[in-house]
C-alpha cells in the first residue's frame, strides 16, 4: 500500500501540468464577427474602384494640373501649386470574356468641373489611360485601368471644391 500511495501524488502531479496546456488549446470565439464583401459581375462590366482626385492646390495664375494615369502622381504648371491632399488617377474594373479584346474609350472632349455651391467652372479634359486602350485580355478576363487627366485652372478661379463625371466605357472591338 506504501509503495501505490508514493505514485498516486507523482500521477496527480502529471495531470496538473497537462490541464492547463488544454486550455489554451481550445478555440475561442472572435468579439465582433469580421465583415464579408463580395461584388459579383457579369462580363462586359465597368465599375469604377477610385474616383479621380486632383488633391488641394493652389492658383495664383492660369496653368494646369495633370494627373498622370501611368505613374498615378500630380505635376503642375504656370501658377498652380501642390498643397496638399492625396492626388490620384481614377480606377477602373472591367469584366469582360476572357481571351477577347475590349477597346477602352475615355472622353475625347472636355467635360466641365462645377463649384460645389456654384459660381465657377474648371475644364477638365486630355484624358490618358495607364496603357493601350485596345487590351487583350486573360483567361478570367478581370481587368483594371487609371484614367488621368488634364485641369486648367483659370487665374482668378474661385476657391471652393469642384465636382463633376465623366464617361468611360467598354467595349468588344
Amino acid at each position: 500500500m506504501v509503495g501505490r500511495d508514493r505514485h498516486l501524488p507523482l500521477a496527480l502531479l502529471l495531470l496538473a501540468l497537462m490541464a492547463p496546456a488544454a486550455g489554451f488549446a481550445a478555440p475561442r470565439g472572435v468579439a465582433v464577427p469580421p465583415p464579408g464583401q463580395v461584388q459579383l459581375m457579369r462580363p462586359l462590366t465597368l465599375a469604377k474602384l477610385v474616383d479621380m482626385d486632383f488633391g488641394n492646390l493652389a492658383v495664383t495664375t492660369a496653368g494646369t494640373a495633370v494627373i498622370d494615369a501611368v505613374t498615378d502622381t500630380l505635376g503642375t504648371t504656370g501658377g498652380v501649386a501642390k498643397a496638399g491632399g492625396t492626388p490620384r488617377a481614377a480606377q477602373f474594373r472591367g469584366v469582360a470574356q476572357g481571351g477577347n479584346v475590349v477597346n477602352i474609350k475615355v472622353p475625347n472632349r472636355a467635360v466641365s468641373l462645377t463649384r460645389i455651391g456654384g459660381g465657377a467652372s474648371m475644364v477638365l479634359d486630355n484624358f490618358t489611360l495607364d496603357g493601350q486602350s485596345k487590351r487583350a485580355l486573360a483567361a478570367a478576363g478581370i481587368f483594371d485601368f487609371k484614367v488621368g487627366a488634364t485641369l486648367h485652372p483659370a487665374a482668378n478661379q474661385m476657391e471652393g471644391v469642384y465636382t463633376g463625371t465623366f464617361d468611360v466605357t467598354i467595349q468588344y472591338p
